[in-house]
Protein backbone atom coordinates (compact mmCIF):
# COMPACT_ATOMS: atom_id res chain seq x y z
CA UNK A 1 0.00 0.00 0.00
CA UNK A 2 2.79 2.23 0.84
CA UNK A 3 4.84 1.56 -2.45
CA UNK A 4 0.91 1.92 -4.43
CA UNK A 5 0.64 5.33 -2.84
CA UNK A 6 4.53 6.37 -3.34
CA UNK A 7 4.07 5.55 -6.70
CA UNK A 8 0.64 7.43 -7.42
CA UNK A 9 2.70 10.35 -5.86
CA UNK A 10 5.79 10.30 -8.03
CA UNK A 11 3.11 9.81 -11.29
CA UNK A 12 1.41 12.89 -10.12
CA UNK A 13 4.56 14.77 -9.58
CA UNK A 14 5.82 13.86 -13.33
CA UNK A 15 2.53 14.86 -14.74
CA UNK A 16 2.58 18.39 -13.12
CA UNK A 17 6.42 18.97 -14.03
CA UNK A 18 5.34 17.75 -17.65
CA UNK A 19 2.60 20.39 -17.78
CA UNK A 20 4.62 22.91 -16.53
CA UNK A 21 7.51 21.98 -19.03
CA UNK A 22 4.78 21.99 -22.08
CA UNK A 23 3.59 25.82 -20.93
CA UNK A 24 6.82 27.01 -20.42
CA UNK A 25 8.23 25.56 -24.27
CA UNK A 26 5.25 27.35 -24.97
CA UNK A 27 6.78 30.66 -23.93
CA UNK A 28 9.96 29.92 -25.68
CA UNK A 29 9.71 33.24 -28.16
CA UNK A 30 9.73 35.29 -25.23
CA UNK A 31 13.11 33.16 -24.28
CA UNK A 32 14.80 33.97 -27.60
CA UNK A 33 16.89 35.54 -25.73
CA UNK A 34 17.96 33.42 -22.38
CA UNK A 35 21.80 32.79 -23.14
CA UNK A 36 22.55 29.64 -23.88
CA UNK A 37 25.10 29.45 -21.35
CA UNK A 38 25.84 33.26 -20.09
CA UNK A 39 28.90 34.56 -18.45
CA UNK A 40 29.15 34.81 -15.12
CA UNK A 41 32.10 37.40 -14.33
CA UNK A 42 35.60 37.89 -14.63
CA UNK A 43 38.11 36.46 -11.90
CA UNK A 44 42.08 37.04 -11.99
CA UNK A 45 43.84 34.71 -15.01
CA UNK A 46 45.14 32.05 -14.27
CA UNK A 47 48.62 30.60 -15.33
CA UNK A 48 51.16 28.18 -14.01
CA UNK A 49 54.54 27.61 -15.13
CA UNK A 50 55.85 23.71 -15.03
CA UNK A 51 59.26 21.59 -15.99
CA UNK A 52 57.81 18.65 -17.25
CA UNK A 53 54.01 18.50 -17.74
CA UNK A 54 50.74 20.32 -16.85
CA UNK A 55 47.23 20.35 -17.29
CA UNK A 56 44.76 23.04 -18.02
CA UNK A 57 40.88 22.37 -17.73
CA UNK A 58 37.78 24.47 -16.38
CA UNK A 59 37.34 23.66 -12.86
CA UNK A 60 40.14 22.93 -10.08
CA UNK A 61 38.98 19.64 -8.99
CA UNK A 62 38.81 18.47 -12.53
CA UNK A 63 42.84 19.83 -12.99
CA UNK A 64 43.90 18.36 -9.61
CA UNK A 65 42.51 14.83 -10.82
CA UNK A 66 44.60 15.27 -13.78
CA UNK A 67 48.00 15.93 -11.97
CA UNK A 68 46.99 12.85 -10.06
CA UNK A 69 46.77 10.68 -12.72
CA UNK A 70 50.24 12.05 -14.45
CA UNK A 71 51.75 11.42 -10.81
CA UNK A 72 51.05 8.16 -10.80
CA UNK A 73 52.87 7.45 -13.96
CA UNK A 74 49.50 8.29 -16.38
CA UNK A 75 49.77 9.68 -20.19
CA UNK A 76 48.12 12.49 -21.20
CA UNK A 77 44.89 10.49 -22.53
CA UNK A 78 44.77 8.89 -19.39
CA UNK A 79 44.20 12.07 -17.36
CA UNK A 80 42.27 13.69 -20.09
CA UNK A 81 39.63 10.71 -18.76
CA UNK A 82 40.11 11.42 -15.29
CA UNK A 83 39.64 15.23 -16.16
CA UNK A 84 36.39 14.73 -18.34
CA UNK A 85 34.98 12.21 -15.73
CA UNK A 86 35.13 14.74 -13.02
CA UNK A 87 33.80 18.01 -15.18
CA UNK A 88 30.50 15.68 -15.68
CA UNK A 89 30.17 16.66 -11.87
CA UNK A 90 31.30 19.97 -11.29
CA UNK A 91 30.83 21.49 -15.03
CA UNK A 92 27.76 19.50 -15.81
CA UNK A 93 26.46 22.15 -17.67
CA UNK A 94 28.85 21.79 -20.63
CA UNK A 95 30.03 18.35 -20.87
CA UNK A 96 29.77 14.55 -19.48
CA UNK A 97 29.34 11.14 -20.81
CA UNK A 98 26.21 11.79 -22.32
CA UNK A 99 27.35 14.17 -25.14
CA UNK A 100 30.60 14.10 -27.37
CA UNK A 101 34.19 14.99 -27.87
CA UNK A 102 36.43 16.40 -30.91
CA UNK A 103 40.43 14.40 -29.31
CA UNK A 104 43.91 15.86 -31.20
CA UNK A 105 46.60 13.95 -30.29
CA UNK A 106 50.17 14.44 -30.46
CA UNK A 107 52.38 10.95 -29.71
CA UNK A 108 55.96 11.97 -29.84
CA UNK A 109 56.97 8.67 -30.16
CA UNK A 110 55.56 8.16 -33.10
CA UNK A 111 55.79 11.89 -34.25
CA UNK A 112 52.52 11.94 -35.72
CA UNK A 113 49.20 13.93 -34.99
CA UNK A 114 45.89 11.80 -34.65
CA UNK A 115 42.44 12.76 -34.49
CA UNK A 116 39.36 10.80 -32.88
CA UNK A 117 36.13 11.84 -33.73
CA UNK A 118 33.37 11.45 -30.56
CA UNK A 119 30.44 13.32 -31.87
CA UNK A 120 27.23 12.37 -31.73
CA UNK A 121 25.01 10.83 -34.09
CA UNK A 122 21.32 11.33 -35.31
CA UNK A 123 19.19 8.69 -34.78
CA UNK A 124 18.28 6.17 -37.53
CA UNK A 125 14.61 7.37 -36.98
CA UNK A 126 15.77 11.14 -37.71
CA UNK A 127 14.55 12.66 -40.81
CA UNK A 128 15.54 15.85 -42.36
CA UNK A 129 12.50 18.00 -41.46
CA UNK A 130 13.09 16.83 -37.35
CA UNK A 131 13.09 20.57 -36.32
CA UNK A 132 10.58 21.99 -38.79
CA UNK A 133 6.75 22.78 -36.79
CA UNK A 134 3.62 21.89 -38.43
CA UNK A 135 3.46 24.81 -40.28
CA UNK A 136 7.03 24.14 -41.80
CA UNK A 137 8.83 27.22 -40.13
CA UNK A 138 12.00 26.50 -38.01
CA UNK A 139 10.82 25.57 -33.92
CA UNK A 140 11.54 28.21 -31.68
CA UNK A 141 15.36 26.36 -30.25
CA UNK A 142 14.35 25.95 -26.89
CA UNK A 143 11.24 23.98 -28.36
CA UNK A 144 13.59 21.95 -29.75
CA UNK A 145 16.61 21.55 -27.27
CA UNK A 146 14.25 20.53 -24.26
CA UNK A 147 13.65 17.15 -24.12
CA UNK A 148 14.31 14.06 -26.17
CA UNK A 149 14.00 14.58 -29.27
CA UNK A 150 17.61 16.95 -29.63
CA UNK A 151 19.25 14.29 -27.70
CA UNK A 152 22.62 12.43 -30.13
CA UNK A 153 23.56 9.22 -29.51
CA UNK A 154 26.66 9.93 -27.33
CA UNK A 155 30.20 9.43 -28.19
CA UNK A 156 32.03 10.78 -25.65
CA UNK A 157 32.94 6.93 -23.85
CA UNK A 158 33.26 5.44 -27.05
CA UNK A 159 36.20 7.71 -27.78
CA UNK A 160 38.11 7.60 -24.86
CA UNK A 161 38.44 4.25 -24.78
CA UNK A 162 39.27 4.06 -28.09
CA UNK A 163 42.26 6.72 -27.05
CA UNK A 164 42.81 4.95 -24.42
CA UNK A 165 43.53 1.46 -26.09
CA UNK A 166 46.26 3.63 -28.10
CA UNK A 167 48.08 5.57 -25.85
CA UNK A 168 46.38 4.54 -22.34
CA UNK A 169 49.25 3.90 -19.27
CA UNK A 170 47.39 3.47 -16.02
CA UNK A 171 44.91 0.44 -16.11
CA UNK A 172 40.60 1.79 -17.06
CA UNK A 173 38.98 1.46 -14.06
CA UNK A 174 41.87 3.63 -11.95
CA UNK A 175 40.92 6.58 -14.14
CA UNK A 176 37.32 6.50 -12.59
CA UNK A 177 38.85 7.02 -9.20
CA UNK A 178 38.86 10.64 -8.51
CA UNK A 179 35.14 10.99 -10.10
CA UNK A 180 34.16 8.29 -8.05
CA UNK A 181 35.39 9.51 -4.68
CA UNK A 182 33.67 13.13 -5.90
CA UNK A 183 30.37 11.67 -6.68
CA UNK A 184 29.87 10.09 -3.47
CA UNK A 185 31.62 12.21 -0.96
CA UNK A 186 29.82 15.55 -2.47
CA UNK A 187 31.55 18.98 -3.76
CA UNK A 188 30.11 22.77 -3.56
CA UNK A 189 29.64 24.04 -6.76
CA UNK A 190 31.56 26.45 -8.30
CA UNK A 191 30.07 30.19 -7.87
CA UNK A 192 29.58 29.80 -12.01
CA UNK A 193 27.49 26.65 -11.82
CA UNK A 194 25.54 28.04 -9.14
CA UNK A 195 25.31 30.84 -10.93
CA UNK A 196 23.90 28.92 -13.92
CA UNK A 197 21.50 27.25 -11.99
CA UNK A 198 19.46 29.50 -10.82
CA UNK A 199 18.93 31.47 -13.93
CA UNK A 200 18.09 28.21 -16.17
CA UNK A 201 14.10 28.06 -16.01
CA UNK A 202 13.95 24.38 -17.67
CA UNK A 203 16.19 22.12 -14.90
CA UNK A 204 13.90 22.65 -12.11
CA UNK A 205 10.63 21.49 -13.95
CA UNK A 206 12.05 17.88 -14.66
CA UNK A 207 12.45 15.17 -11.96
CA UNK A 208 15.62 13.59 -11.53
CA UNK A 209 17.25 16.88 -12.38
CA UNK A 210 15.44 19.24 -9.86
CA UNK A 211 15.91 16.88 -7.06
CA UNK A 212 19.56 16.69 -7.84
CA UNK A 213 20.34 20.57 -8.76
CA UNK A 214 17.61 22.16 -6.44
CA UNK A 215 16.47 22.18 -2.22
CA UNK A 216 13.29 22.03 -1.54
CA UNK A 217 13.05 25.65 -2.06
CA UNK A 218 13.79 26.24 -5.46
CA UNK A 219 17.29 27.02 -4.66
CA UNK A 220 20.62 25.74 -5.97
CA UNK A 221 22.00 23.46 -3.62
CA UNK A 222 24.95 24.37 -1.55
CA UNK A 223 26.83 21.11 -1.91
CA UNK A 224 26.21 17.97 -4.53
CA UNK A 225 26.38 14.32 -3.89
CA UNK A 226 25.95 12.37 -6.84
CA UNK A 227 25.32 8.45 -5.72
CA UNK A 228 23.94 7.72 -8.87
CA UNK A 229 26.65 9.04 -11.12
CA UNK A 230 29.42 7.01 -8.62
CA UNK A 231 27.10 4.02 -9.71
CA UNK A 232 26.79 4.84 -13.21
CA UNK A 233 31.21 4.98 -13.36
CA UNK A 234 31.54 1.70 -11.44
CA UNK A 235 29.71 -0.14 -13.85
CA UNK A 236 31.58 1.84 -17.09
CA UNK A 237 34.94 0.99 -15.30
CA UNK A 238 34.13 -2.76 -14.79
CA UNK A 239 32.64 -3.10 -18.13
CA UNK A 240 34.12 -0.44 -20.18
CA UNK A 241 32.24 1.71 -22.57
CA UNK A 242 30.05 -1.23 -23.55
CA UNK A 243 28.53 -1.26 -20.51
CA UNK A 244 27.31 2.29 -21.28
CA UNK A 245 26.08 1.59 -24.89
CA UNK A 246 24.03 -1.69 -23.75
CA UNK A 247 22.50 -3.14 -20.75
CA UNK A 248 20.58 -1.30 -18.44
CA UNK A 249 22.69 2.14 -18.71
CA UNK A 250 21.52 2.05 -22.39
CA UNK A 251 17.74 1.47 -21.57
CA UNK A 252 17.51 3.93 -19.10
CA UNK A 253 19.23 6.05 -21.48
CA UNK A 254 16.52 5.71 -24.06
CA UNK A 255 13.39 5.36 -21.78
CA UNK A 256 14.46 9.22 -20.68
CA UNK A 257 14.70 10.28 -24.01
CA UNK A 258 11.79 8.31 -25.54
CA UNK A 259 9.23 8.74 -22.54
CA UNK A 260 10.46 12.85 -21.72
CA UNK A 261 7.51 15.11 -19.99
CA UNK A 262 7.70 16.98 -23.36
CA UNK A 263 9.31 16.60 -26.31
CA UNK A 264 9.86 12.63 -26.15
CA UNK A 265 12.43 11.55 -29.12
CA UNK A 266 13.21 8.62 -31.23
CA UNK A 267 16.46 7.47 -30.34
CA UNK A 268 16.74 3.42 -29.50
CA UNK A 269 19.17 0.62 -28.12
CA UNK A 270 20.08 -0.10 -31.50
CA UNK A 271 21.31 3.64 -32.17
CA UNK A 272 23.40 3.10 -28.97
CA UNK A 273 24.77 -0.22 -29.82
CA UNK A 274 25.73 0.94 -33.59
CA UNK A 275 27.68 4.45 -32.51
CA UNK A 276 31.65 3.82 -32.90
CA UNK A 277 34.18 6.30 -32.20
CA UNK A 278 36.31 7.19 -35.88
CA UNK A 279 39.81 8.17 -35.86
CA UNK A 280 40.03 10.53 -39.04
CA UNK A 281 42.96 12.00 -40.56
CA UNK A 282 43.83 15.57 -39.37
CA UNK A 283 43.41 18.99 -41.06
CA UNK A 284 46.44 20.59 -40.92
CA UNK A 285 48.03 23.87 -42.86
CA UNK A 286 50.72 26.66 -42.23
CA UNK A 287 50.77 29.95 -40.77
CA UNK A 288 54.23 32.64 -40.69
CA UNK A 289 56.18 28.95 -40.73
CA UNK A 290 53.79 27.30 -37.96
CA UNK A 291 52.03 24.17 -38.75
CA UNK A 292 48.50 23.95 -37.04
CA UNK A 293 46.97 20.57 -37.31
CA UNK A 294 43.39 20.23 -35.78
CA UNK A 295 40.04 17.87 -36.02
CA UNK A 296 38.57 17.62 -39.64
CA UNK A 297 34.66 17.44 -40.49
CA UNK A 298 32.33 16.70 -38.93
CA UNK A 299 34.20 19.84 -37.18
CA UNK A 300 34.92 22.54 -39.07
CA UNK A 301 37.30 23.94 -36.45
CA UNK A 302 40.36 23.45 -38.27
CA UNK A 303 38.98 24.12 -41.72
CA UNK A 304 37.16 27.98 -40.72
CA UNK A 305 40.53 28.43 -38.15
CA UNK A 306 43.08 27.93 -41.12
CA UNK A 307 41.05 30.01 -43.77
CA UNK A 308 40.68 32.70 -40.94
CA UNK A 309 44.47 32.94 -40.89
CA UNK A 310 44.98 32.38 -44.67
CA UNK A 311 43.14 35.27 -45.42
CA UNK A 312 45.10 37.42 -43.01
CA UNK A 313 48.51 36.18 -44.09
CA UNK A 314 49.49 39.14 -46.01
CA UNK A 315 48.36 41.66 -43.52
CA UNK A 316 51.22 42.39 -41.02
CA UNK A 317 49.33 41.98 -37.50
CA UNK A 318 52.40 42.22 -35.83
CA UNK A 319 52.51 45.91 -36.63
CA UNK A 320 49.37 46.81 -36.34
CA UNK A 321 49.38 44.74 -33.17
CA UNK A 322 46.71 42.05 -32.26
CA UNK A 323 43.88 44.03 -30.43
CA UNK A 324 44.26 47.37 -32.01
CA UNK A 325 41.32 48.78 -33.94
CA UNK A 326 43.34 48.22 -37.38
CA UNK A 327 43.64 44.33 -36.29
CA UNK A 328 40.27 44.23 -35.27
CA UNK A 329 38.94 45.15 -38.64
CA UNK A 330 41.10 42.59 -40.28
CA UNK A 331 40.48 39.80 -38.08
CA UNK A 332 36.12 40.62 -38.67
CA UNK A 333 36.46 40.77 -42.52
CA UNK A 334 38.29 37.45 -42.61
CA UNK A 335 35.90 35.80 -39.94
CA UNK A 336 32.65 36.86 -42.31
CA UNK A 337 34.46 35.56 -45.28
CA UNK A 338 35.65 31.87 -43.84
CA UNK A 339 32.31 32.48 -41.68
CA UNK A 340 30.16 32.18 -45.30
CA UNK A 341 32.45 29.33 -46.78
CA UNK A 342 31.84 27.31 -43.34
CA UNK A 343 28.02 28.10 -43.71
CA UNK A 344 27.72 26.81 -47.04
CA UNK A 345 30.05 23.64 -47.15
CA UNK A 346 31.22 22.51 -43.50
CA UNK A 347 29.05 19.31 -42.51
CA UNK A 348 29.91 15.42 -42.09
CA UNK A 349 32.05 14.36 -44.80
CA UNK A 350 30.64 10.76 -44.73
CA UNK A 351 27.32 12.38 -46.07
CA UNK A 352 28.53 15.19 -48.52
CA UNK A 353 31.97 15.93 -50.24
CA UNK A 354 32.98 18.69 -47.64
CA UNK A 355 35.72 20.52 -50.21
CA UNK A 356 38.52 21.06 -47.25
CA UNK A 357 41.56 21.34 -50.29
CA UNK A 358 39.69 23.60 -51.74
CA UNK A 359 39.00 25.83 -49.02
CA UNK A 360 42.62 25.59 -47.97
CA UNK A 361 44.22 26.18 -51.23
CA UNK A 362 46.39 29.03 -51.21
CA UNK A 363 45.70 30.66 -54.30
CA UNK A 364 41.97 30.48 -53.63
CA UNK A 365 42.54 31.99 -49.78
CA UNK A 366 44.73 35.02 -51.74
CA UNK A 367 41.86 35.85 -54.31
CA UNK A 368 39.41 35.76 -51.03
CA UNK A 369 41.80 37.83 -49.24
CA UNK A 370 41.45 40.25 -51.88
CA UNK A 371 38.10 41.15 -50.73
CA UNK A 372 39.53 42.57 -47.50
CA UNK A 373 39.80 46.34 -47.53
CA UNK A 374 41.66 47.57 -44.93
CA UNK A 375 40.02 50.99 -44.82
CA UNK A 376 36.48 50.00 -44.77
CA UNK A 377 34.14 47.03 -43.80
CA UNK A 378 31.69 44.87 -46.09
CA UNK A 379 28.42 45.75 -47.00
CA UNK A 380 26.38 43.46 -45.36
CA UNK A 381 27.31 39.30 -44.89
CA UNK A 382 30.07 38.10 -47.55
CA UNK A 383 28.49 35.87 -49.96
CA UNK A 384 30.64 32.20 -49.99
CA UNK A 385 33.07 31.26 -52.74
CA UNK A 386 33.90 29.20 -54.58
CA UNK A 387 36.62 26.73 -53.77
CA UNK A 388 38.19 24.78 -56.32
CA UNK A 389 36.06 21.62 -56.78
CA UNK A 390 32.91 23.10 -55.34
CA UNK A 391 30.37 25.58 -55.60
CA UNK A 392 28.67 27.74 -53.20
CA UNK A 393 24.94 27.40 -55.30
CA UNK A 394 26.13 23.00 -54.96
CA UNK A 395 24.14 23.64 -51.51
CA UNK A 396 21.50 26.12 -49.26
CA UNK A 397 22.08 27.83 -46.34
CA UNK A 398 22.67 26.55 -43.53
CA UNK A 399 20.27 27.43 -40.46
CA UNK A 400 21.58 25.78 -37.38
CA UNK A 401 21.13 28.41 -34.37
CA UNK A 402 24.66 27.05 -32.78
CA UNK A 403 24.64 28.36 -29.38
CA UNK A 404 27.83 28.67 -26.76
CA UNK A 405 28.90 25.92 -24.51
CA UNK A 406 31.70 22.98 -23.98
CA UNK A 407 34.47 23.11 -22.04
CA UNK A 408 38.10 22.09 -23.56
CA UNK A 409 41.09 20.19 -22.02
CA UNK A 410 44.63 20.44 -22.87
CA UNK A 411 47.94 18.48 -21.54
CA UNK A 412 51.49 17.73 -21.93
CA UNK A 413 52.53 14.77 -20.09
CA UNK A 414 56.16 14.10 -18.86
CA UNK A 415 56.61 11.60 -22.46
CA UNK A 416 55.93 14.77 -24.99
CA UNK A 417 52.76 13.49 -25.59
CA UNK A 418 50.24 15.68 -25.82
CA UNK A 419 46.30 16.37 -26.72
CA UNK A 420 43.79 19.17 -27.14
CA UNK A 421 40.19 17.75 -26.59
CA UNK A 422 36.74 20.00 -26.96
CA UNK A 423 34.18 18.12 -25.08
CA UNK A 424 30.63 19.18 -25.14
CA UNK A 425 26.21 18.29 -24.85
CA UNK A 426 25.86 21.73 -26.72
CA UNK A 427 23.52 24.06 -24.75
CA UNK A 428 24.13 24.88 -21.11
CA UNK A 429 22.49 21.71 -19.15
CA UNK A 430 21.94 20.08 -22.57
CA UNK A 431 18.37 18.54 -22.82
CA UNK A 432 17.36 19.19 -19.52
CA UNK A 433 17.44 15.21 -19.07
CA UNK A 434 19.10 13.69 -16.42
CA UNK A 435 19.73 10.13 -16.51
CA UNK A 436 21.63 8.10 -13.87
CA UNK A 437 23.57 11.13 -13.00
CA UNK A 438 24.46 12.64 -15.81
CA UNK A 439 22.76 14.75 -18.32
CA UNK A 440 21.85 14.03 -22.09
CA UNK A 441 22.76 16.09 -25.06
CA UNK A 442 21.20 18.33 -26.68
CA UNK A 443 23.59 18.26 -29.92
CA UNK A 444 21.03 17.44 -32.66
CA UNK A 445 20.60 21.00 -32.94
CA UNK A 446 23.89 21.96 -34.09
CA UNK A 447 22.02 20.31 -37.43
CA UNK A 448 20.44 23.07 -39.93
CA UNK A 449 16.58 23.32 -38.51
CA UNK A 450 15.92 24.11 -42.11
CA UNK A 451 16.57 21.10 -44.83
CA UNK A 452 16.49 23.01 -47.99
CA UNK A 453 17.14 26.58 -49.19
CA UNK A 454 15.64 27.72 -52.58
CA UNK A 455 15.52 24.31 -53.58
CA UNK A 456 18.97 23.05 -52.73
CA UNK A 457 19.79 20.46 -49.78
CA UNK A 458 21.70 22.28 -47.15
CA UNK A 459 24.87 20.21 -46.58
CA UNK A 460 23.68 19.98 -42.82
CA UNK A 461 20.69 18.91 -42.85
CA UNK A 462 19.63 16.39 -40.45
CA UNK A 463 20.30 12.81 -41.68
CA UNK A 464 20.02 9.28 -40.18
CA UNK A 465 23.50 8.17 -38.60
CA UNK A 466 24.73 11.82 -39.71
CA UNK A 467 27.06 13.99 -36.91
CA UNK A 468 25.80 17.36 -36.87
CA UNK A 469 28.76 19.99 -37.78
CA UNK A 470 30.83 21.32 -35.05
CA UNK A 471 32.98 24.63 -34.27
CA UNK A 472 34.49 22.79 -31.51
CA UNK A 473 38.58 23.58 -32.68
CA UNK A 474 41.30 21.81 -30.10
CA UNK A 475 44.25 22.52 -32.22
CA UNK A 476 47.88 21.69 -31.64
CA UNK A 477 50.75 23.91 -32.90
CA UNK A 478 54.03 23.30 -34.19
CA UNK A 479 57.24 25.97 -34.40
CA UNK A 480 58.97 26.21 -37.38
CA UNK A 481 61.43 23.35 -36.36
CA UNK A 482 59.01 20.96 -36.10
CA UNK A 483 58.80 21.28 -32.27
CA UNK A 484 55.15 21.42 -30.32
CA UNK A 485 54.76 24.75 -29.53
CA UNK A 486 51.30 25.70 -28.56
CA UNK A 487 48.29 23.32 -27.26
CA UNK A 488 44.78 25.34 -27.23
CA UNK A 489 41.15 25.07 -27.66
CA UNK A 490 38.06 26.71 -26.40
CA UNK A 491 34.42 26.63 -25.19
CA UNK A 492 31.91 29.24 -26.73
CA UNK A 493 30.05 27.60 -29.75
CA UNK A 494 30.38 28.80 -33.01
CA UNK A 495 32.71 31.96 -31.28
CA UNK A 496 35.14 28.96 -30.67
CA UNK A 497 36.94 29.20 -34.52
CA UNK A 498 37.30 33.19 -33.55
CA UNK A 499 38.81 32.79 -29.70
CA UNK A 500 41.45 30.00 -31.25
CA UNK A 501 42.45 32.38 -34.03
CA UNK A 502 43.06 35.22 -32.19
CA UNK A 503 45.06 33.11 -29.33
CA UNK A 504 47.29 31.89 -32.06
CA UNK A 505 47.16 35.23 -33.67
CA UNK A 506 47.87 37.38 -30.70
CA UNK A 507 51.06 34.73 -30.01
CA UNK A 508 52.59 34.33 -33.19
CA UNK A 509 52.44 38.21 -34.31
CA UNK A 510 51.86 39.60 -31.15
CA UNK A 511 54.57 37.42 -29.10
CA UNK A 512 52.33 37.78 -26.04
CA UNK A 513 52.21 35.02 -23.44
CA UNK A 514 49.35 32.92 -23.38
CA UNK A 515 47.45 34.77 -20.14
CA UNK A 516 47.54 37.96 -22.16
CA UNK A 517 46.62 36.45 -25.33
CA UNK A 518 43.63 34.68 -23.56
CA UNK A 519 42.68 38.02 -21.81
CA UNK A 520 42.13 39.69 -24.90
CA UNK A 521 39.12 41.08 -26.21
CA UNK A 522 36.93 38.29 -27.80
CA UNK A 523 36.12 40.53 -30.58
CA UNK A 524 35.14 38.92 -33.86
CA UNK A 525 32.75 38.27 -36.78
CA UNK A 526 30.81 35.22 -38.49
CA UNK A 527 29.07 36.81 -40.95
CA UNK A 528 26.71 39.25 -39.58
CA UNK A 529 26.98 42.08 -37.24
CA UNK A 530 30.54 42.40 -35.46
CA UNK A 531 31.11 41.30 -32.01
CA UNK A 532 32.49 43.12 -29.44
CA UNK A 533 33.00 41.91 -26.18
CA UNK A 534 31.62 44.25 -23.11
CA UNK A 535 34.79 45.30 -21.46
CA UNK A 536 36.84 48.92 -20.02
CA UNK A 537 37.26 50.35 -23.70
CA UNK A 538 34.46 48.39 -25.34
CA UNK A 539 32.61 51.74 -26.66
CA UNK A 540 35.78 53.22 -28.47
CA UNK A 541 36.21 49.84 -29.79
CA UNK A 542 32.93 49.83 -31.04
CA UNK A 543 32.59 53.88 -32.26
CA UNK A 544 36.08 53.50 -34.34
CA UNK A 545 35.02 50.07 -35.90
CA UNK A 546 31.68 51.76 -37.11
CA UNK A 547 33.31 54.49 -38.17
CA UNK A 548 35.22 52.02 -40.72
CA UNK A 549 31.15 50.05 -41.51
CA UNK A 550 30.99 47.88 -39.00
CA UNK A 551 27.38 47.28 -37.96
CA UNK A 552 28.84 46.09 -33.84
CA UNK A 553 26.78 44.65 -31.28
CA UNK A 554 28.48 44.79 -27.97
CA UNK A 555 27.61 42.22 -25.26
CA UNK A 556 29.33 39.35 -22.79
CA UNK A 557 31.58 36.58 -24.46
CA UNK A 558 31.55 33.56 -22.47
CA UNK A 559 34.58 31.99 -24.35
CA UNK A 560 36.13 29.10 -21.96
CA UNK A 561 40.15 28.91 -23.58
CA UNK A 562 42.10 26.42 -22.03
CA UNK A 563 46.54 26.24 -23.47
CA UNK A 564 49.69 25.13 -22.96
CA UNK A 565 52.30 26.96 -24.32
CA UNK A 566 55.70 25.30 -24.52
CA UNK A 567 58.77 28.10 -23.91
CA UNK A 568 62.14 27.87 -23.51
CA UNK A 569 61.71 28.20 -19.54
CA UNK A 570 59.11 25.27 -19.32
CA UNK A 571 55.67 24.60 -19.98
CA UNK A 572 53.67 27.80 -19.86
CA UNK A 573 49.74 27.06 -19.14
CA UNK A 574 46.62 29.49 -18.86
CA UNK A 575 43.23 29.07 -18.51
CA UNK A 576 40.59 32.02 -19.40
CA UNK A 577 39.91 34.47 -16.99
CA UNK A 578 35.81 34.07 -18.13
CA UNK A 579 35.66 30.79 -16.48
CA UNK A 580 36.74 29.45 -12.97
CA UNK A 581 39.40 26.73 -14.57
CA UNK A 582 42.93 25.98 -13.83
CA UNK A 583 46.41 25.13 -14.70
CA UNK A 584 48.32 22.47 -12.77
CA UNK A 585 51.70 20.89 -13.14
CA UNK A 586 55.37 19.61 -11.90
Amino acid sequence: MIRRVAHGTIARVKRRAGLALAFLLLAVPALAQVPPEPATGRIEPHAGIARHDMVAAANPLASAAGLGILRQGGSAIDAAIAIQLVLNLVEPQSSGIGGGAFLVYWSAAERRVVTIDGRETAPAAARPDRFLGADGRPMAFYSAVVGGRSVGVPGLLRALELAHRRWGKLPWAELFTPAIALAEQGFEPSPRLKALLARDPFLRLAEPARSYFYDAGGAPKARLVDPDFAATLRAVAAGGADAFYSGPIAADIVRAVTGAPANPGDLTLEDLARYRARERAPVCGAYRGNRLCGMGPPSSGAVTLLEVLGLLQRFDLARLRPGSVAATHLFAEAGRLAYADRDRFLADADFVPVPVRGLLDPAYLARRSRLIDPAHAMAGPAAPGDPPGAHASDWGRDRAPELAGTSNIAIVDRAGDALAMTTTIENAFGSRLLVRGFLLNNELTDFSFVPEDGGREVANRVEPGKRPRSAMAPTLVFGPGGRLKLVVGSAGGPAIINDVAKTIIAVIDGHDDLPAAFDLPSDGNRNGATEVEARPGAEAMAAALRALGHTVVIGDRPSGLTGILVTPQGLEGAADPRRDGAVVGD
